[in-house]
């Protein structure tokens, strides 16, 4: 038996050495891993089965009657946090004031903003004011430091908060992920162009009371007021138009960063209707936040945490060794099926899972099909010893005629599958079963569908099926293991466009359960120089590898992220810069960096 042995994860690690930038998104065709038939790795394999944590949580929400209605307000440590966008006259302005009313967020508009700060004579309100008074735009940079000084407000912190009409373009909404400002939710207000120009056009001023009216659905109670309503300088028809085109840019410039979170609501129906979807929206997100609050407080009571539970003890060594021993690849599938666990069980339903450990990597050449297929039954047999029926899924052919062909990467993989031993208490056919991608593989009687590595082929795309399968789903849990849905190339050469934002932003909804990702020199595989690892419900774990004297290597962890970092600041954290540190971007790397972040 090969010995091996894992490396302890350090409480402190320090990075002393600067090192050239690390990519972990090489772009790469050829590997040069070095194969060895010993291992200085050991450990014993788990042989156990982790069961479902069966976890149950309640959101908990203090509600207080006063006369004008009820107001929700969070229980959890951090509190909703909401972006929403509206053209002109969508009714954003309605929406938001319903919002506050209900669940006692801090409204945050940047012209509020601009107007209070002016007025108070703040140093920031003064350079606003400079550019104000010149007929300029104000500057990104002064107003984004106004949403982040107000944000950081201790009554933001209490209640949480709702950025209205902020950001308008992909500077600002940048300018907000790099400094860590990203909402829980995106709600987007769709309404008609000719609806929104209806809007405007018919809206009236009272200038004396500065009452708004709308000549059809909201008209002058009296004649006299009927008399001296005017018509805004800016609700003309062709100024309305323009507006809408600045905005529909705007819009189109951030949607990619928000994506995953954005959620369109129809604002084309009485504002009565509208609030209740954008209620139980935001009911429903503040649930999930509680849920995962609790599952983490669980974790971390029960010694499970990413640092300290058991079943963890950091990225084992040699993983360029191939093949990997039986213990390394059981100690990953564990891994993944705890991640995998506690996700469904804290309420997830979409979620992804993306390991590159070299037998793992379709991009290099001792990538093994038989390694995920073990992986995808791990994951499967675990559920099923639940109860849970669950459906593995692999894609079939798509395209027509001489077009027609699936990946070469999920060649043979249905085969494989049922020819695997799927144990001795007959769970093939009753509790787990094969199935393809599509809305009609989706049966009542099915559980949780496990997707084996979806992805799109040269001039075949199978968003569309994949969307299909998970609205027939409904709330049942869809896991990815290992997808690749970005767009790639039709036949003939050119890229799949139609549609494409929206295939995007679907492929985004999933949420990652599991990441690791050994990361390498920029374009190269040898040597391994670290691993970037998450395991939900906790944060991104940056490790480096070290070489001991001895000969022997080791993995310590240089920094944790609540979110994925980006390629800078995994090279930042190697090279021992402080995260608030700037970078300027040179050379190759400049422009890899640029692609992958």
């Amino acid at each position: 038996m090969v010995t091996t042995s894992l490396s302890p994860i350090p409480t402190n690690a320090s990075s002393t050495f600067s090192l050239s930038p690390l990519s972990p998104f090489s772009i790469y065709t050829s590997s040069s891993s070095s194969s060895s038939s010993s291992s200085s790795l050991s450990f014993q394999s788990s042989s156990h089965r982790h069961s479902s944590l069966g976890l149950h949580s309640n959101t908990h929400l203090r509600i207080s009657c006063k006369s004008k209605g009820l107001k929700v307000s969070c229980s959890v440590s951090e509190p909703l946090k909401v972006m929403i966008s509206g053209a002109p006259a969508s009714g954003k302005g309605t929406q938001c004031e319903l919002i506050v009313k209900k669940f006692g967020l801090v409204h945050i508009s940047t012209g509020d903003l601009l107007r209070a700060e002016v007025s108070s004579g703040t140093e920031i309100g003064n350079k606003a004011k400079e550019y104000m008074n010149a007929g300029a735009l104000v500057p990104d940079e002064i107003v984004t430091a106004m949403v982040k000084a107000r944000l950081s407000r201790e009554d933001v912190k209490e209640k949480g908060w709702l950025l209205d009409g902020y950001p308008r373009s992909v500077t600002q909404a940048q300018s907000l992920e790099k400094m860590k400002i990203r909402p829980d939710v995106y709600v987007v207000l769709d309404v008609p162009d000719e609806t929104l120009i209806d809007r405007c056009v018919g809206r009236r001023l009272d200038p004396v009371t500065g009452k708004i009216y709308h000549l059809k659905s909201f008209p002058p109670e009296t004649e006299e007021v009927r008399a001296r309503v005017i018509t805004r300088p800016d609700d003309t028809e062709e100024k309305v138009k323009s507006r809408l085109d600045i905005y529909k840019k705007n819009a189109e410039a951030i949607s990619s960063t928000y994506s995953n979170i954005m959620k369109k609501i129809d604002g084309n129906r009485p504002k009565e209707v509208v609030f209740a979807e954008i209620e139980s929206l935001l009911s429903q997100v503040q649930e999930d936040k509680e849920k995962k609050s609790k599952l983490e407080k669980s974790l971390l009571g029960s010694g499970s945490s990413s640092s300290s539970q058991d079943n963890w003890r950091g990225i084992p060594t040699r993983l360029n060794n191939i093949p990997h021993s039986r213990e390394i690849r059981q100690y990953f599938y564990d891994d993944v099926l705890r991640a995998t666990q506690n996700a469904i069980n804290a309420g997830r339903t979409r979620l992804k899972v993306e390991i590159n450990i070299p037998e793992l990597n379709p991009e290099m050449d001792v990538y093994r099909i038989g390694t995920l297929m073990e992986l995808v039954r791990v994951i499967a047999l675990s559920f099923a010893e639940d109860g849970k029926r669950v459906k593995v899924c692999v894609q079939g052919s798509m395209g027509e005629g001489a077009l027609a062909g699936m990946p070469l990467q999920l060649a043979g993989t249905r085969t494989i599958l049922e020819f695997m031993d799927w144990g001795d208490y007959g769970a093939m056919g009753t509790f787990v079963n094969i199935g393809s991608i599509g809305a009609k593989e989706v049966d009542e009687k099915d559980d949780l569908f496990i997707l084996v590595a979806p992805q799109n082929a040269v001039g075949n795309c199978i968003i569309d099926d994949l969307q299909a399968m998970t609205d027939a789903a409904g709330d049942r849990p869809v896991v990815l293991v290992n997808p690749r849905l970005k767009d790639l190339p039709g036949s003939s050469g050119i890229m799949q466009t139609m549609g494409r934002d929206k295939r995007l932003e679907y492929a985004a909804s999933f949420e990652l359960c599991y990441f690791l990702r050994l990361l390498y020199y920029a374009g190269t595989q040898y040597p391994i120089m670290g691993a970037l690892r998450m395991s939900y419900p906790n944060r991104y774990e940056l490790y480096k590898r070290v070489d001991e004297p001895s000969g022997k290597e080791k993995y310590v962890i240089l920094s944790t992220f609540p979110e994925r970092p980006s390629t800078d600041e995994v090279n930042d954290a190697f090279l021992g810069k402080s995260r608030n540190q700037s970078k300027k971007e040179s050379g190759i790397w400049g422009f890899l960096s640029s692609i992958f972040a």
